[in-house]
């Protein structure tokens, strides 16, 4: 780019001169630099959007009845009657099979609402947890796989 381009572009106040070029440079491509980088895995990561969602296992409790009637973050009023769930990234709508790796027993439920939590990978609402025996409990390991 000539100076003149510069000028035409920057304005003449701001007229960037070549020995600053690469500071500049430097600036402008910094956000860019750690796109490809790999961070750390963990309940929030959020995978690749071209990448086919299998499943994963974890920890699971469930919503308690104060969040009866509130809305989730789908828009709708949370039904602790319904087979729901949250879950950290996975789009609203989506069925999913959870299965309490212990008893080996397993529900669908649809997800409804986020969770933010590195400790757990879902809360199931009130009537999924009973399906699945884990009121006692309050927290089980599940494994989450496509329904």
């Amino acid at each position: 780019m000539s100076h003149i381009r510069l000028r035409q572009y920057c304005g003449a106040s701001r007229l960037v001169v070549p020995r600053a070029w690469s500071i500049l440079l430097a600036v402008v491509m910094l956000p860019f630099a750690t796109l490809g980088a790999s961070h750390g895995a963990s309940a929030q990561t959020v995978p690749d959007t071209n990448a086919v969602w299998v499943g994963e296992q974890g920890a699971a409790s469930y919503y308690g009845s104060q969040h009866q009637g509130r809305r989730t973050a789908a828009g709708t009023k949370f039904d602790q009657r319904q087979l729901t769930a949250a879950h950290p990234w996975l789009p609203f709508g989506t069925r999913v099979r959870v299965t309490e790796l212990g008893s080996g027993k397993s529900v669908i439920v649809t997800i409804t609402d986020r969770l933010y939590s590195k400790k757990r990978i879902i809360d199931l609402s009130t009537a999924a947890a009973k399906l699945l025996g884990m009121m006692r409990a309050g927290v089980v390991h599940v494994s989450l796989a496509p329904a």
